[in-house]
C-alpha cells in the first residue's frame, strides 16, 4: 500500500507516536508499505510553528530538515494536476491544505492516513483511519 501521510499523522509519528492507533502506528512501521510525505504537510508544519502552535528545536526549519532526513518519505508532488483536482474534489470544507493532501491522494493514488473526519467522509480517495 501507498500511504499518504495527513501533516497531524507525520507529526504525531515523530511527536506523539501514542496518539496513533495500533492499525496505523503497525501500517507506519511495515516495510511493505510505501511512505509519502506531500510539501504541503511541510509548509503546514512550518505555518504552525510560526503561529506558534507548535514547538520545534532548534527552530522549524532545522527541525523539519533534520526528521525528513532521520525518516525519510517519498515526495508528493504538487502538481498542475494535483492543483487542478484541489478544486473540484468534492470536499465540503475550504481548508486548503486538506484539499492539497486530498487531490495528492486521488492523483497519485495514495492512501491517505488521517485522523480528520471530514477527509474520512470522502469517497472520492482512499483512506486509513487513525481510530
Amino acid at each position: 500500500m501507498k500511504l499518504l501521510l495527513d501533516t497531524h499523522i507525520w507529526l504525531w509519528s515523530l511527536l506523539e507516536p501514542s496518539r496513533l492507533s495500533r492499525r496505523v502506528a503497525a501500517a507506519l512501521v511495515s516495510r511493505s508499505h510505501e511512505k509519502w510525505l506531500s510539501p504541503i504537510s511541510i509548509w503546514e508544519t512550518l505555518m504552525l510553528a510560526d503561529r506558534g502552535r507548535l514547538v520545534l528545536e532548534p527552530d522549524p526549519v532545522a527541525w523539519v530538515r533534520r526528521e525528513l532526513e532521520r525518516v525519510p518519505l517519498r515526495q508528493a508532488p504538487v502538481s498542475h494536476e494535483v492543483a487542478i483536482e484541489s478544486r473540484v474534489i468534492g470536499l465540503r470544507h475550504p481548508d486548503p491544505a486538506d484539499r492539497f493532501l486530498a487531490a495528492t491522494a486521488r492523483i497519485y493514488e495514495l492512501t491517505l492516513v488521517t485522523a480528520d473526519r471530514r477527509l474520512l467522509r470522502s469517497t472520492r480517495f482512499d483512506t486509513l483511519a487513525n481510530r
